[in-house]
C-alpha cells in the first residue's frame, strides 16, 4: 500500500495533477511515513527553484470592519464583541515606512470589505504607497469586486491579489457563508483578477466544517486549473464569537500534507507557511516551509490593533514590534537551514519579464 502510495506521489510530482479519485486516496492514506516521502520530494523541488531562500512580505491588517458575514470569521458583521478599526492612510503609509527600513519590498493591504474603503480611496492609497516605494511591491487582499474595480487598482500599482476561494464546491461553501455569497461569483472573481494581469493567489482553510477528501481534491483540482502564481492554506481555528465556535480545529499534520502537495502541483509557487500554522504549533511554520512553503508575512500593522483583527482565536504576535517579528523570523528560517531574503519575491514566471 505505501509503494502505491508513493507511486502517486512520484506522479504528482512529474505530471502535476492527478485524477480525482487518485487524490482522494492519496489524501486518505497520509500518515507519518507517507509524508516524510512527500516532503522530502516537496523539499527538493523547491530547491530547484527557490533554493532556501524565504520571501516576506510585511502584512498590515488596516480595518476590520466587513459587510460580509461568513460563518467562521471573527470579524464578520453580525459579531457584537468585535472591537471595529480602521487605520488611517497616514498610519498605513507610517507601517510602509517602518517596513521598508526593515527589509521589507512586499507590502500586503488586508482588509474586511469595508465599505469605507471605497475603491477611490483603496486606489489611492495604491498609488500614495507607490510614489514612496516604486521599487516595492503590493499586494491587496480586500475580497470580493467587480472586474472594473479591480482594473483601477491595477492600472495604480498593486500587483498582487489574495483572495482565499475558501473550498471549490458548491455545497460546501454554502456550509461556511450566508446566502448572499456564492462560489461561482468568488471564481469569477479570480478568473478576472487573473485575465487582468495580477499574480493571484486563492487558497483554502484545512479542516473547515463539513469538509471532506472529497472536497479536498476539488480544491486541487481548481487550483490546478486556475494556476495561480500564489496559494495560502492554513489549518482552520475556531473563534469564540461565531456559529463554529465549538469545531475542532484543523491539523498540522493534514495542513503540512496538502502544503506538500501543492508545491509538487505547483512547483513555482509562491506557499506561505502561514500564522495560523505558528499558532497550532510553536514551529508550525519551521514545518510549513520543510514541508515545501517558501514565503512568511510578518506582521507591520500598529500593536494596538492587532488583537482586534480576529479571524480566529490565539493568533501569534499579536504583541511583537514589527521588528521583533522580523528578527524572530529570520532566527527561525535561520535554525533549519534557510534564510529570510530581501527582495520582492517574485513568481519565477514574472521574473523574465
Amino acid at each position: 500500500m505505501i509503494q502505491a502510495q508513493i507511486e502517486r506521489i512520484d506522479k504528482l510530482e512529474q505530471q502535476h495533477i492527478l485524477p480525482k479519485e487518485e487524490l482522494i486516496t492519496l489524501l486518505d492514506g497520509q500518515n507519518e511515513a507517507l509524508s516524510a516521502y512527500l516532503f522530502s520530494r516537496a523539499d527538493a523541488v523547491r530547491r530547484v527553484n527557490y533554493g532556501t531562500d524565504v520571501y516576506v512580505r510585511g502584512l498590515i491588517e488596516f480595518t476590520n470592519y466587513c459587510r460580509n458575514d461568513c460563518y467562521y470569521c471573527g470579524i464578520r458583521r453580525s459579531n457584537p464583541n468585535a472591537s471595529r478599526y480602521r487605520l488611517t492612510e497616514e498610519e498605513i503609509l507610517g507601517c510602509c515606512k517602518e517596513g521598508y527600513q526593515l527589509g521589507f519590498r512586499t507590502f500586503v493591504l488586508q482588509g474586511g470589505e469595508d465599505p469605507f474603503y471605497t475603491p477611490e480611496r483603496i486606489e489611492h492609497l495604491v498609488r500614495s504607497i507607490k510614489s514612496q516605494h516604486p521599487d516595492c511591491a503590493i499586494t491587496l487582499s480586500v475580497g470580493e469586486h467587480d472586474r472594473e474595480t479591480y482594473q483601477r487598482w491595477f492600472d495604480a500599482g498593486a500587483e498582487r491579489y489574495l483572495l482565499r476561494h475558501e473550498t471549490a464546491e458548491d455545497a460546501h461553501y454554502r456550509i461556511l457563508h450566508p446566502p448572499e455569497l456564492s462560489l461561482a461569483h468568488r471564481k469569477q472573481c479570480l478568473w478576472d483578477l487573473k485575465s487582468i494581469g495580477y499574480q493571484v493567489g486563492c487558497g483554502f482553510m484545512v479542516g473547515s466544517p463539513g469538509q471532506n477528501s472529497s472536497q479536498l481534491a476539488e480544491d486541487l483540482l481548481f487550483i490546478h486549473e486556475l494556476q495561480p502564481e500564489m496559494v495560502g492554506i492554513g489549518p482552520f481555528i475556531p473563534q469564540k464569537d461565531t456559529p463554529f465556535r465549538a469545531q475542532a480545529p484543523g491539523t498540522l499534520e493534514q495542513t503540512l500534507f496538502l502544503l506538500g502537495i501543492l508545491r509538487l502541483m505547483l512547483p513555482q509557487a509562491l506557499l506561505p507557511a502561514t500564522t495560523a500554522l505558528g499558532t497550532i504549533h510553536p514551529k508550525g511554520r519551521e514545518k510549513g516551509i520543510q514541508a515545501g512553503a517558501n514565503v512568511c508575512m510578518p506582521n507591520l500593522s500598529p500593536t494596538e490593533v492587532r488583537e482586534k483583527y480576529a479571524l480566529y482565536d490565539n493568533k501569534i504576535c499579536t504583541g511583537d514590534e514589527a521588528a521583533q517579528c522580523r528578527n524572530c523570523l529570520s532566527m527561525r528560517m535561520k535554525s533549519i537551514g534557510y534564510q529570510v531574503v530581501v527582495s520582492r519575491g517574485d513568481h519565477l514566471s514574472r521574473r523574465s519579464k
